[in-house]
């Protein structure tokens, strides 16, 4: 098996000729801090607005969509399993105007592909939630009743045991719901096309140039690297786990934990025997969370988010490399796929994730009202990032729109504690989930410990889960 830092899909998309860093000085009316797919959708959305407009974009790796974006699952989602709890948060129109926005990005990010020949393997599918334990079932009821209740019912729908098992054949699944106009898609691919179109449409992109320092200048923004410096009237901070850092903007309100994904070599054979043909991408009901989908060739792509929590989102390569993790992930792969056993497992790889404590995104503004950072994607960035992108390009703008009024732009949200408590804290609480989920997967009861552990975060506030 190969376990690298960048992982399958980064390899499968190929190379592209870097940009230089940025040396010297640069003037620009809209700075970007980030080449992750917040950050180029930020960039995209503010030059088809303003055309005219200079746009710098600063991106840390060699190359835009090297980080999280290129390594995710591919899961190409709006947020209507989220539904419920946007509605407790913002209220009944606010939580339908967000998942509204988000399911437009998810046609939006296939309409691009289309208009600009960007082969990132968009195919649309159903994202189907599945129980694999009793104690999970039924764990989208409040999300099917939200959208029953705001009039969109179309949009989530239930499913029996036979139907998921029409689906996707498993040992372990039973009932389950569906949002059904999801898409999967090839996370790198879309990443380095999107990068492709960026500077075709003019923007400046400058890789290897991490932000060493970021303020506010007496008429704007500037930000440092090693090599110059970007002096602009708007700033945008795209810079996911990065904003969890010791002087990062959102050092007390986001948690770095990590996911992995485990990858097959192609049997496109068991997916026939299996009945998996219709490109769902699927997960179950814990609250570290197991993910699949399906590849173009036959694959299958199997991620767990149970990883460790970054200790001031210091990642320290774990976050991408945990030999311990990947092994666990791909028990619970045979677990759910019997018929697997037998059939290699050929790449691994993993990366941080940015975890909100509401599990929703967020815009932030920085005082005074110069610059916004975004984050809190917890694992389902690749649709909503375009929504969050269109709406930093209209406040970096200051662009009046719908865009910039949608209820996650300076929501409020509950702090996490400093650390170290934040770390020994979310350590203990994921190893209380952990074994109470483990139990609840051998259909055991719980340990008093474990359970009394697993509550602790919604007695804080926080959200874990849709």
């Amino acid at each position: 098996m190969e376990h690298t830092r960048l992982g399958y899909w980064i390899e499968e998309a190929g190379e592209a000729v870097a940009r230089p860093p940025l040396n010297g000085r640069v003037e620009a009316d809209v700075l970007v801090a980030g080449g992750g797919y917040t950050g180029m959708w930020s960039a995209w959305y503010a030059k088809q607005l303003e055309p005219g407009a200079r746009i710098v974009l600063l991106e840390s790796e060699p190359l835009c969509g090297r980080g999280p974006s290129g390594r995710n699952g591919g899961f190409c989602n709006a947020m209507w399993f989220s539904l419920a709890s946007m509605r407790e948060r913002w209220g009944d129109a606010p939580a339908l105007e967000v998942a509204a926005a988000a399911e437009r990005a998810v046609a939006r990010i296939g309409a691009f592909c289309e208009e600009h020949g960007v082969d990132a393997w968009f195919r649309p599918a159903g994202y189907v939630q599945v129980s694999t334990a009793p104690a999970h079932d039924g764990a989208w009821a409040r999300a099917l009743a939200a959208c029953r209740e705001l009039g969109v019912p179309q949009m989530l729908q239930p499913l029996s045991a036979a139907e998921v098992q029409e689906r996707c054949q498993s040992p372990a699944f039973r009932a389950g719901a569906v949002s059904p106009t999801s898409a999967t898609l090839q996370p790198a691919r879309l990443a380095l096309g999107l990068r492709a179109q960026l500077l075709a449409a003019g923007v400046e992109i400058f890789e290897a140039s991490p932000v060493r320092s970021f303020r506010e200048a007496p008429d704007g923004v500037e930000a440092r690297t090693p090599g110059g410096s970007v002096r602009a009237a708007r700033g945008v901070l795209a810079i996911g786990s990065a904003a969890k850092s010791r002087r990062g903007p959102l050092r007390g309100r986001l948690t770095v934990a990590s996911s992995h994904i485990v990858l097959t070599e192609p049997v496109p054979e068991v997916l026939e025997r299996i009945g998996w043909t219709n490109g769902d991408c699927i997960t179950d009901s814990r609250s570290l969370i197991h993910y699949f989908r399906t590849t173009r060739d036959g694959r299958i792509a199997f991620g767990w988010g149970g990883g460790r929590i970054a200790a001031g989102a210091r990642t320290r390569g774990r976050a991408e490399v945990d030999a311990d993790v990947a092994a666990v992930a791909t028990a619970h792969l045979y677990d759910y796929f019997p018929a697997l056993r037998g059939r290699r497992v050929t790449h691994a790889w993993g990366g941080p994730i940015d975890a909100s404590p509401t599990h929703l995104p967020a815009v932030t503004t920085l005082p005074p009202h110069r610059a916004w950072v975004a984050a809190g994607y917890t694992g389902n960035g690749v649709g909503p990032s375009n929504m969050v992108g269109r709406t930093l390009a209209a406040l970096a703008l200051d662009r009046d729109d719908d865009h910039a009024h949608l209820a996650f732009v300076d929501a409020r949200t509950p702090r996490v504690p400093p650390e170290p408590f934040h770390w020994l804290g979310g350590e203990s609480i994921r190893l209380g989930i952990l074994r109470k989920e483990e139990a609840e997967m051998q259909n055991r009861q719980p340990d008093p410990v474990s359970s009394a552990v697993a509550r602790v975060p919604g007695l804080l506030g926080f959200h874990i889960g849709r």
